[in-house]
């Protein structure tokens, strides 16, 4: 690897995708040994350079050579090109350029959603600011993926359930709906931190049900299988809803739902057969 010299990458420590690949970097020799810097711990001299509200946004990489800083996917691609250029030369081609700073940006926007920091409401904390449009995106994108995966795995729990995309759907999109509509005045402007967290709920609920997607056993197995994924799903929801400083009443709510929406589905197959 070559060694990208005299450069700082000021990444977020309470990232833990942020910490990986930065001090990745560092591992493999694309950065000096000392080429990262914490954002909580950033010193003067990279602080008076940086631009610290688009840091949070985008990562930020401190050339000191020319005292010039370059910001999010332009910095990740500066560290790979200096060591693989011909990957740099065909990323920066406009149509994959374009896909992937929208692929940067949808998870920088949303990553204290998908991995929640304990440390957000302090002034030095690398928080991003709110986009509605990633955040949507990427609500959007967990009803899309969960709904399609349900619908496959609701097969192989002999209900007489047949595989139904749109009625995956709805009931995704009708956990939204609840929550909003009940919870709204108790979250007020935590709201959309608390839908982005309970997608990412809905996110590892679903990524757990596909290993059994690919194995071919009981019924039984796959009820208690998904009953086991329920679980981590409370366990989880529970978890992000104390690190958001809220008591139970999400969680209570996220059940009832759940309940509602399982007793609607029993009854409605059960009057099919009637």
């Amino acid at each position: 690897m070559k060694t990208l010299k005299n450069h700082t990458l000021i990444y977020d420590d309470e990232c833990p995708m942020c910490n990986l690949y930065s001090k990745g970097f560092t591992k493999c020799g694309m950065l000096d040994e000392d080429g990262r810097e914490a954002f909580t711990e950033i010193t003067l001299r990279n602080k008076t350079l940086i631009d610290f509200n688009r840091a949070k946004n985008e990562i930020a990489l401190v050339d000191h050579n020319r005292n010039q800083v370059v910001y999010g996917l332009d910095s990740l691609l500066l560290i790979i090109g200096n060591s693989f250029p011909l990957l740099e030369k065909i990323a920066r081609k406009k149509p994959l350029y374009w896909l992937f700073k929208k692929l940067y940006s949808f998870v920088s926007y949303n990553r204290k959603q998908i991995i929640p920091s304990q440390i957000d409401d302090t002034e030095q904390s690398c928080v991003p600011d709110f986009n509605m449009k990633y955040r949507i995106a990427y609500i959007g994108f967990v009803v899309i993926f969960s709904a399609y995966i349900l619908s496959i795995f609701s097969g192989k729990l002999n209900l007489n359930l047949e595989r139904n995309f749109v009625r995956e759907f709805a009931i995704c999109l009708g956990q939204i709906l609840w929550q909003t509509i009940f919870l709204k005045a108790y979250l007020k402007d935590k709201i959309w931190d608390y839908l982005g967290n309970m997608m990412t709920v809905s996110l590892i609920g679903t990524l757990l049900l596909i290993p059994a997607l690919m194995t071919s056993f009981t019924p039984v197995f796959y009820m208690i299988y998904f009953g086991i994924v329920v679980v981590i799903m409370f366990l989880e929801h529970i978890r992000r809803c104390r690190i958001l400083k809220l008591n139970y009443l999400p969680t209570i709510s996220w059940i009832l739902f759940r309940i509602t929406a399982l007793t609607i589905i029993i009854l409605t197959t059960f009057g099919i057969k009637i």
